[in-house]
């Protein structure tokens, strides 16, 4: 369990929050594959175990907002697990309640209630979103218990951990069974290249200039009906997702190729209304997102998806993509409880002055 610490901690002398700046600047070093993507993007597999933790600001950080973020900031380096990475995303109210509204990414909001939503609001949104990932599920509790006794008044808001079931990479693509017994990752870019085109902030969306770089987050925790989905038949799954269980498509397409939805116009072979068909109707042309899911057991039934998608524009991405999917097939199988919609800053420290 989280345990929050004292508020004066987070809120020290200027220097030292400087310090800390700096520290994340200097060491937070090109990657090998050229990119400079925030962490939770680089690599076709992401890690196979995480922990996600909302956190809201401590009572009084508007008074030195900066060496606030910043000494958050330094403290998830130095709580990153082993292999793996600690990731901080910003949520809107944290822009508003520092009197930093003029410096929000521009489209960052609260995530809004879409049809068939049910949001408590106590496992929704929040003032900042920590993400812990590594390959071992040891090392993102050790990583979440060091973070705990750091917190400096920083208040847990919610948290869910996740697991990535038969994961791995093909074609350079990150791929790992969901709940419903159906690989998936299949339409991420296959390419570290193309990962950025779709998911980090340009210089030419009239963003605030220190957000370039970074990327909008939406997270969904999405409770799945399994007992009631594992009545179906295989054939009928399958017809409802849009493709085998395996990832192969349903009208014979190669895996690693993309079908033509327009040579099948009455859904004979892929229901119109299946959920790849009205997430992408022309896979040729996918949706400017990239998936980064796990899956989640809480007991007693209590069995999802961790839903994680980063793009350069909410409204061409995700919210496309939603409301395209009112209506589906598979909505009787799902409930949306909770998430949020946040900011990742690019890499290195730098940004947290120009946002605060």
């Amino acid at each position: 369990m989280l345990v929050a610490g004292s508020v004066t901690a987070g809120l020290v002398a200027g220097s030292a929050g400087a310090a800390a700046l700096m520290r994340s600047s200097e060491t937070d070093e090109q990657t090998d594959t050229g990119s400079q993507a925030p962490a939770v993007l680089l690599g076709a597999e992401p890690p196979r175990h995480v922990a996600l933790i909302a956190l809201d600001a401590p009572e009084g950080w508007e008074k030195g907002p900066t060496a606030a973020v910043g000494n958050l900031t330094a403290t998830l380096r130095d709580v990153s697990p082993g292999k793996g990475h600690a990731t901080l995303a910003l949520g809107h109210r944290l822009f508003t309640r520092s009197g930093s509204s003029g410096r929000t990414p521009r489209l960052l909001k609260p995530m809004p209630s879409f049809p068939g939503d049910v949001l408590d609001p106590s496992h929704s949104h929040g003032d900042v979103l920590v993400q812990l990932a590594a390959d071992s599920r040891a090392a993102v509790t050790r990583a979440e218990q060091d973070l705990t006794t750091r917190l400096a008044g920083w208040t847990p808001r919610w948290r869910i951990s996740g697991f990535r079931a038969d994961s791995r990479a093909q074609d350079g693509r990150g791929l790992a069974k969901n709940p419903f017994h159906f690989t998936e990752g299949f339409g991420n870019p296959g390419d570290q290249r193309s990962v950025d085109e779709r998911a980090l902030v340009r210089r030419d969306q009239g963003e605030p200039a220190w957000a370039v770089g970074g990327t909008y987050q939406v997270v969904r925790i999405i409770r799945l009906a399994t007992e009631l989905w594992d009545k179906d038949t295989v054939e009928e799954q399958e017809h409802i997702i849009g493709r085998r269980r395996d990832g192969r498509w349903l009208d014979g397409t190669p895996v690693q190729e993309r079908a033509n939805f327009a040579a099948d116009p009455r859904g004979r072979r892929t229901p119109l209304d299946s959920h790849v068909r009205l997430a992408a109707p022309d896979p040729r042309n996918p949706p400017p997102l990239v998936r980064r899911s796990y899956s989640y057991d809480r007991g007693d039934g209590d069995v999802g998806l961790v839903f994680s998608c980063f793009q350069r524009d909410l409204e061409a991405g995700f919210e496309t993509v939603q409301r395209r999917l009112a209506g589906e097939s598979m909505a009787k199988y799902l409930l949306t409880t909770g998430g949020g919609y946040y900011f990742v800053p690019p890499r290195g420290g730098e940004w947290v002055r120009a946002a605060f």
